[in-house]
């Protein structure tokens, strides 16, 4: 049983550079798969390709995260801008 001591609030979220991160780690994926293409012929023989095609997955898959982080990176941005002029708007 929990104590009443022990519970806490949660911390808040780290942001960071978001986008910049997503699309580091796609371009890794994407350099992995073009570095093992001309090894192809040695993964297929070991029955090993998905190696190849998880690299290339990674690269896909992560250009769907850089556009949906760089879509929230904007609408957060948005949405503090709108903040920002209805504080700086005397009201009636």
């Amino acid at each position: 049983m929990w104590k009443k001591s022990e519970l806490r609030e949660a911390p808040a979220p780290l942001e960071g550079p978001v986008v910049a991160t997503i699309t580091g780690g796609t371009v890794i994926w994407f350099v992995l798969f073009l570095a093992q293409l001309p090894f192809y012929g040695w993964f297929a023989g070991r029955g090993q390709t998905w190696w190849v095609w998880t690299c290339l997955a990674g690269g896909l898959l992560g250009l769907l995260g850089v556009w949906y982080v760089r879509k929230r990176d904007a609408a957060i941005k948005r949405d503090a801008a709108k903040r920002t002029a209805a504080a700086a708007t005397p009201d009636a």
